[in-house]
C-alpha cells in the first residue's frame, strides 16, 4: 500500500505501462466533471470508476480485497479514511467472488491502520492489501473519488 499526493506519486511508485496510464488519467483536466460510473481507459486492463458518496462512521469498517486488480483510489474532493490491513489479518465474512473480483471481511479493532486522505491524495492498494474505504475523517464528508482499476 502506498499513500501519496498525486503530484509526488511518480517518485514513489514503480511505474508499469498500465500504472502510467492510470496516473496520466488522474491528471487530465476536467476530471472533476466526470459523471459517476465506469470510464474506459484501456479496456479491462485499466479502467476507472467515478463515485460520489457520504463517508460513514469509522467504528465498524467493512474490509475488502481484490486478486485481479490494483486499486488506485484518488480523492478528487472531500476527505476520508481508508482502513488498511494485510489480508492475512482479515477475518473473511464473504468468500472471494471471482466474477466481481472481491472478498469481504473484518479486522480486529486496533489491528488495522487508518490512512487519512484529502482532495488531491491517493492510495495504491495491491491484492495483498485489505482495505475499508468510505470512512469518515472526523465528521461525515461528501467525497468524489475515482478508483482506477489496474490489472495485475
Amino acid at each position: 500500500m502506498i499513500a501519496s499526493d498525486l503530484k509526488h506519486i511518480d517518485r514513489q511508485l514503480a511505474m508499469s505501462p498500465s500504472l502510467t496510464k492510470a496516473i496520466e488519467f488522474l491528471r487530465l483536466r476536467g476530471i472533476d466533471d466526470l459523471p459517476d460510473g465506469r470510464v474506459e481507459i484501456d479496456g479491462n486492463k485499466v479502467f476507472a470508476i467515478v463515485q460520489r458518496y457520504e463517508t460513514k462512521d469509522i467504528s465498524s469498517p467493512k474490509f475488502e480485497y481484490h486478486k485481479k486488480y490494483i486499486d488506485v483510489q484518488f480523492i478528487a474532493s472531500g476527505k476520508e479514511i481508508i482502513g488498511w490491513v494485510p489480508i492475512e489479518s482479515m477475518t473473511i465474512t464473504e468468500a472471494y467472488d471471482a466474477d466481481k473480483d472481491v472478498a469481504f471481511g473484518a479486522a480486529e479493532a486496533g489491528k488495522w491502520t487508518p490512512i487519512s486522505l484529502q482532495a488531491g491524495q491517493l492510495a495504491v492498494l495491491y491484492p495483498e492489501d485489505g482495505h475499508a474505504p468510505r470512512l469518515a475523517l472526523g465528521e461525515s464528508s461528501i467525497v468524489m473519488k475515482i478508483v482506477v482499476k489496474v490489472e495485475v
